[in-house]
């Protein structure tokens, strides 16, 4: 494969700007995904508290409004442009040290492992935004109209006031699990369709939108088809009171296996698939129009 592009700092503002799209196109159906996830088990002779997606899209408008559904969106929004930046200045990094020159064309097995290395980057700054995003995500208000959370910052604080920089940080390895192997399918996807997708004698620059659009859906539902059933797991844990899982990630598939079986590992994998199209489209058509910007004002960076 010819034709990468491995300026880091281009891909860092044009990752910035990408990551900015994909959370606005994808938050509602990120909510709804995490609150089937970490749904309560129901009891012997009662229903779920969702029959599937579009019942658990239809009571949170219901009983909270249509902006229910952007609950949580401040912190990944906020965090999205470092996040988003720093998993594509990774990418970068990781197939400028598989090259001896910038030119040289990196085989997919390489692309895989430079996706990867982004997965690695992104974690400590993913781990966090995770965490009290998912938090958030699931509160409701209570009988008395009170809810725990106000905001993202206000999270952030009770989480360090209850457990220091460890509760804000628990679920990295559940993170880390998710993102290395998913980051590897998902560059190594869109750069391939992308070669696929290019007319022969042209460059990819010369791809319409709708290929740029299509390359970037796919490379969404690949990634997560590897990432759903750690990020079942990982909603899971970070969502849970502390001590409800003393070894972690470990304890949660152990009860999850124990109590609800393998099915349960792809809980929200319908809003997944439906918002990793749109949303990672979105992702890279943003990046692909910042990348040819900084090209043309900044050939040399």
């Amino acid at each position: 494969m010819s034709g990468q592009r491995t300026s880091p700092l281009k891909n860092f503002f044009a990752g910035g700007f990408g990551g900015m799209c994909l959370v606005t196109a994808g938050h509602p159906l990120d909510t709804i995904k995490v609150r089937l996830q970490t749904m309560p088990k129901p009891v012997a002779g009662q229903s779920a508290l969702y029959s599937g997606t579009f019942d658990c899209a239809k009571k949170i408008v219901v009983k909270e409004g249509a902006l229910g559904l952007y609950k949580g969106m401040a912190a990944p929004l906020t965090g999205v442009t470092p996040m988003f930046a720093v998993c594509f200045l990774g990418f970068g990094i990781g197939k400028r040290i598989q090259q001896t020159t910038p030119d040289d064309p990196l085989t997919l097995g390489q692309l895989f492992k430079a996706g990867m290395i982004s997965g690695v980057f992104t974690t400590a700054i993913m781990a966090p935004g995770e965490r009290i995003k998912c938090l958030l995500q699931v509160q409701a208000a209570e009988a008395s109209g009170q809810i725990k959370y106000r905001g993202p910052v206000d999270c952030a604080k009770q989480l360090y006031a209850e457990g220091g920089l460890r509760s804000i940080y628990k679920g990295t390895a559940a993170t880390l699990l998710r993102d290395v192997p998913a980051s590897g399918m998902y560059f190594m996807t869109y750069e391939w369709l992308q070669k696929v997708l290019t007319p022969e004698g042209k460059s990819r620059s010369d791809l319409s939108a709708g290929r740029t659009l299509f390359a970037g859906g796919m490379a969404g539902i690949f990634n997560w088809l590897v990432a759903i059933p750690p990020d079942v797991l990982k909603s899971r844990l970070q969502t849970a009171p502390e001590g409800t899982y003393p070894k972690g990630i470990r304890d949660v598939f152990k009860v999850m296996m124990r109590e609800e079986g393998i099915r349960a590992l792809y809980k929200g994998a319908t809003p997944v698939m439906l918002r990793a199209f749109p949303a990672n489209a979105a992702c890279f058509f943003g990046y692909e129009l910042a990348m040819k910007f900084l090209n043309r004002v900044a050939p040399n960076l």
